[in-house]
């Protein structure tokens, strides 16, 4: 025979009583923190701050290059690549198409980092401005 540990005493008055009802929980919404403690702004300003550094860098740091290029190496620059047509020149004209890289890849970070973070935002925002007219 096996031995059974002695259980807590019972409240009922009788044993063949049913327990108590359990008492009902308090109903629990889930609330969210209001929007400008979120760390969704943390998120998208430093995502937003990594596209422009990004797109800037680009731009400005081939520019420099050019100007470095131009003040302390007149030598390259001044050297024909094809046709008679100096390195000077060409790293000029290459200027634009860098510069058009610099705007597409601002797009491109923006199209599919911070316009979604954005957008979140957003939808949340309109949704807390919803919930706080009904209170």
């Amino acid at each position: 025979m096996s031995y059974d540990p002695p259980r807590p005493p019972s409240h009922l008055t009788y044993p063949w009583q049913p327990p108590p009802p359990e008492p009902p929980r308090p109903y629990r919404a889930r609330v969210r923190e209001p929007l400008g403690h979120h760390s969704d702004l943390r998120v998208l300003r430093s995502a937003y701050r990594w596209q422009r550094r990004t797109a800037t860098l680009t731009a400005l740091g081939y520019f420099t290059l050019f100007l470095a290029l131009s003040a302390f190496a007149p030598g390259v620059m001044t050297r024909t690549v094809a046709d008679g047509i100096p390195a000077g020149l060409l790293l000029a004209l290459l200027q634009l198409p860098v510069t058009w890289l610099a705007i597409a890849l601002y797009e491109h970070t923006a199209h599919r980092h911070v316009d979604p973070l954005a957008d979140r935002i957003r939808k949340e925002t309109e949704l807390n401005a919803r919930r706080g007219a009904t209170r």
